[in-house]
């Protein structure tokens, strides 16, 4: 194998958008697909056409929210739903569908979920800072390895990252805890390794055309271990798989990587 390929994609009901995920690996053959927002139990997904690629498909999902998926063709093993410490939200608290991981070809992948926060008042905000510092405790034992916590991030770390800062200011997102929680990881070694090869947006919303006049959002991201950020060789955003009927919200976001 020359290179491999790994992406990342909050589809927005892997459902709903089966046949652009069978396409999306058809078209760039991915080896490994990390999805994020899948919105169904395991029991519901259709899994056939990607068994049929050759695929392995490792998911969790407890209702029609959130909901994480990994789809490798280099391997699937030491499956880990959840990491260690991570909160739960609700009445009475429950885990969500939000983190998995697995070992694909020797990388360790981690298929990631960042709460949205809602609101900088809102109780959702302090789960989602809780949720990333409890991610970043456990992730540090993983460094020493070659992994890849990818998947949307639910954080614009940078002014760059979103088409009008002024009109944040007052919204999730881009506030200082957040974008502290973002560079936490980077301070303890971990590396971005998108946004070198294309720092273009990943999340446009349906509203008013934004996808059309391009006002995103850079929001979902590798981030890497140095033993695997070494190994990158490129990334690119697949802005085209945002475009048309049917599209998810957010584009899918690929990167390779040397054998």
């Amino acid at each position: 194998m020359a290179q491999v390929r790994i992406a990342t994609w909050n589809v927005n009901s892997l459902r709903s958008r089966i046949d652009r995920v069978e396409a999306l690996l058809d078209r760039h053959e991915i080896d490994v697909l990390a999805l994020q927002e899948t919105k169904a139990r395991e029991d519901q997904l259709p899994l056939m056409g990607l068994q049929a690629r050759g695929y392995d498909v490792a998911a969790a999902g407890v209702s029609q929210w959130n909901g994480v998926a990994l789809i490798s063709r280099v391997g699937l093993e030491d499956v880990q739903i959840g990491f260690p410490g991570m909160p739960g939200w609700g009445d009475p608290v429950e885990p969500e569908a939000r983190a998995i991981g697995a070992t694909c070809g020797g990388l360790r992948i981690w298929s990631l979920y960042v709460p949205n926060g809602r609101k900088p008042d809102d109780p959702h905000y302090v789960y989602k800072l809780d949720w990333l510092a409890r991610l970043r405790e456990a992730a540090g034992s993983w460094r020493d390895t070659p992994t890849a916590l990818v998947g949307d991030w639910n954080i614009c770390p940078t002014d760059d990252d979103v088409f009008d800062v002024a009109q944040f200011r007052s919204s999730t997102h881009v506030t200082p805890a957040e974008r502290s929680a973002f560079q936490a990881f980077l301070d303890d070694g971990w590396a971005e390794v998108t946004r070198a090869h294309d720092p273009g947006y990943t999340y446009w919303d349906y509203y008013r055309q934004r996808f059309e006049r391009d006002r995103g959002l850079k929001i979902d991201f590798v981030v890497a271990s140095p033993s695997f950020a070494e190994r990158v060789t490129g990334a690119f955003v697949d802005r085209e798989e945002r475009a048309g009927k049917g599209a998810s919200d957010h584009a899918p976001v690929i990167v390779d990587l040397s054998a």
